[in-house]
């Protein structure tokens, strides 16, 4: 059986449509699935305390140094642990919302999800799957609005960096065009996400 990890990020709850898809999605994958709700469950953001135990060796690390660190490995522990990540977001200000940012940040660590090498970086998460569910007001995927979508581009960068590259996105968009805008976005995101389980 798969590992399904979810990932909802959007301030609005349980109103919020990339929530209500991506949590549809994971359900629907039919899977052990594990949820990180980081907009209910805020992460604290990366510190100095942070850097400086990330960058000492393991074996040299201070008790306050593996503390620092204990959430980052939890959360690390859950991508490894996934065969399919679920991310649900929300575009706010053409940009991921900030406590998805911390998630990014916190499972971002040089030497245990990414290293460099004599070629470059090297992603250290592989043979995963990631699905993003991106709710936004207007039209980003395409369009004249396209150079402002700076949501979409980031999650696949932060997440190839750390080796995930098998990347699908389900829109949501143009939902502040009024209720049959939102409607017909909502009916081709939830056939889009039933169609990628079935596949599953």
């Amino acid at each position: 059986m798969k590992n399904i990890l979810l990932i909802t990020s959007s301030p609005r709850g349980e109103a919020s449509y990339s929530t209500q898809v991506a949590t549809r999605l994971a359900q629907d994958l039919d899977g052990n699935l594990v949820v990180r709700d980081v907009a209910s469950h805020a992460l604290p953001s990366i510190g100095e305390a942070f850097v400086h135990a990330s960058y000492t060796p393991e074996a040299n690390r201070t008790a306050e140094q593996k503390s620092a660190l204990e959430l980052s490995d939890t959360l690390i522990a859950e991508v490894k642990a996934a065969d399919v990540i679920v991310i649900g977001a929300a575009m706010i200000n053409f940009g991921m919302p900030a406590n998805l940012k911390t998630w990014v940040d916190l499972i971002s660590r040089s030497g245990v999800t990414f290293k460099y090498g004599e070629s470059g970086p090297e992603g250290l998460i592989t043979g995963k799957i990631a699905k993003l569910v991106i709710a936004a007001g207007g039209v980003y995927s395409s369009g004249p609005m396209s150079a402002m979508n700076h949501l979409e581009p980031a999650l696949r960068t932060n997440l190839g960096f750390i080796g995930i590259t098998d990347v699908e996105t389900i829109w949501i968009e143009g939902v502040a065009y009024g209720p049959e805008a939102t409607e017909q976005a909502l009916s081709a995101a939830k056939e889009k996400a039933a169609k990628i389980a079935l596949a599953a």
